[in-house]
């Protein structure tokens, strides 16, 4: 069972990807007070809370056929996963940032901001199938989860209005590298646990 510690490493590391994001659209938005980066860190935090429980559902309905292997496809997954936010963060060109960096109208846009916060939070979908092989409490993932994504995002935006987007691709990269440590520790934890 995952433990709470976990739970918000991993919302951390998820929410890094949101984190770039509202860096960006703090940079666009120069004069952003503290309610409007509330409200962009609560779309953010929501999305991000709620994309999991898709992969959840998935990996719950899975469990039963996959249980001999469940800490294997957990661990691929967030490794797999790690790996390529950290691939994505190293590019010299990150798509990421071509996105992020959007004429103001847009960026402020309720749509264009719901659009950027569902595509920040596609990678939770994946996680959620661990989450869910795993037989770990979806509530509590999805409240860790968007909480942290929440406030990171909401740093983000203030955060935005007085650095540039390279903070984004390093926050990236911690969070991959999270993320492949939270898939090796579960991989670890039942392969001693068997062997014992």
């Amino acid at each position: 069972m995952i433990g709470i510690f976990t739970l918000g490493i991993l919302g951390l590391s998820l929410s890094v990807d949101a984190f770039a994001a509202a860096v960006g659209k703090g940079a666009n938005v120069k004069h952003a007070r503290w309610n409007d980066a509330l409200r962009i860190g609560a779309v953010f935090g929501f999305f991000e809370a709620i994309t999991p429980v898709v992969g959840w559902m998935l990996g719950l309905a899975l469990s039963t056929w996959i249980a001999a292997v469940d800490h294997w496809i957990a661990f691929a997954l967030l490794c797999g996963i790690g790996g390529n936010m950290i691939r994505l963060a190293m590019k010299d060109e990150p798509e990421e940032e071509a996105e992020i960096e959007q004429p103001k109208a847009a960026s402020r846009g309720v749509l264009g901001l719901i659009g950027t916060a569902l595509a920040t939070s596609i990678d939770a979908t994946a996680v959620g199938v661990s989450l869910g092989v795993m037989q770990v409490n979806i509530l509590s993932a999805c409240l860790v989860i968007g909480a942290v994504t929440t406030v990171m995002a909401t740093a983000g935006v203030m955060l935005g209005r007085h650095a540039s987007v390279w903070i984004g691709r390093y926050a990236e990269i911690c969070g991959g590298i999270a993320l492949m440590l939270i898939g090796c520790s579960i991989l670890y934890t039942h392969l001693t646990s068997a062997a014992g």
